[in-house]
């Protein structure tokens, strides 16, 4: 894959996919794995989400036709190497407590106390990051 033309979007607009696809049926293990490791790197690059959950999809019977998406959202990924999303927790934690009734209107009519729910909640900043070559 490292001498493969790069394409711009990881799926062919109005690609029609079926699992009675008349290809020539593809080694299952080679496809599994590779839309495994496409499914891991989802996590930081979603633009790819959408196309690797369709192929996913053919997983039980591939053929040479899904085998072709896959490899086209690979090069796909081969242009588009500098993207993803960075993950950073620069800020610190923050102490959140919410109450799931009116608590001055429980305590007139005289029921008991609502319950109270607090959370630690992490503040982390996404962004999305690309180097720009020199």
């Amino acid at each position: 894959m490292f001498d493969c033309n790069p394409v711009d979007t990881p799926m062919e607009c109005g690609v029609k996919l079926s699992k009675f696809s008349n290809g020539i049926k593809e080694y299952q293990t080679l496809f599994k794995s590779l839309v495994g490791s496409l499914r891991y790197l989802t996590c930081t690059r979603p633009d790819i989400l959408f196309a690797v959950g369709v192929v996913s999809r053919y997983m039980e019977a591939p053929t040479s036709t899904h085998m072709k998406a896959a490899i086209r959202i690979l090069r796909y990924l081969k242009g588009t190497i500098d993207f993803g999303l960075s993950y950073s927790s620069s800020h610190d934690f923050q102490f959140m407590g919410f109450c799931d009734s009116d608590l001055p209107e429980t305590l007139m009519i005289e029921k008991a106390p609502p319950d109270l729910c607090f959370s630690w909640e992490i503040v982390a900043s996404l962004g999305v990051q690309k180097s720009n070559p020199l």
